[in-house]
């Protein structure tokens, strides 16, 4: 199935993704990598509230490349970054806040307990961050600049912002573990 989303996500428009759905996502999208991951859990151990909203958000793995342009910001390049680095923070992430999906690429480890019936995991194709920055229509605002470019959270205005390949669903299905334990069976075989 294809579906087009607006954000912020609600519960059942996560609920109806299944693995191997495509997604295509307009709104607002946060980019967030090591760094910026750590700053929000310092921040809710702290008790001291973001200065952005993630209540049905969602988190694009990525370090973007951006060109200050008068007081604006202009997207050169929005590849997604390797999302198994925030596979550690993202359980406690989703303890504290309703993020519905994060978007990255390869895949993420022993998230999907967290995710059930809370969030999901979409994939973007690596390699396509020009193709990432022809779906990003303006840059809203920059958090955390001080964490250096591809750290901060960046709050980007995205159309159409795709297409995305639901990798983990809100029901605890897994593609990435099943292509990989497809891949590993067929290897044993040749051996």
């Amino acid at each position: 199935m294809e579906y087009r989303l607006n954000t912020p996500l609600k519960k059942e428009d996560v609920d109806k993704l299944k693995a191997g759905d495509i997604v295509y996502l307009s709104g607002t999208v946060y980019t967030a990598r090591d760094e910026a991951h750590a700053r929000i859990l310092e921040m809710a151990e702290e008790k001291k509230e973001l200065p952005f909203d993630l209540e049905g958000a969602v988190i694009y793995h990525c370090g973007p490349l951006m060109k200050g342009k008068d007081d604006d910001w202009e997207v050169v390049a929005a590849g997604p970054t390797t999302s198994a680095r925030m596979s550690k923070m993202t359980p406690k992430l989703l303890d504290i806040h309703g993020v519905r999906a994060f978007v990255g690429k390869g895949g993420m480890d022993n998230v999907t307990g967290a995710m059930k019936g809370k969030s999901v995991y979409l994939a973007f194709t690596g390699g396509c961050a020009a193709l990432a920055a022809m779906s990003i229509e303006k840059v809203n605002t920059v958090h955390w600049l001080d964490l250096g470019m591809p750290e901060a959270v960046w709050e980007l205005k995205v159309k159409n912002f795709g297409p995305l390949v639901v990798g983990i669903d809100s029901h605890e299905n897994d593609l990435f573990t099943d292509v990989r334990k497809k891949a590993l069976e067929a290897y044993s075989k040749i051996e």
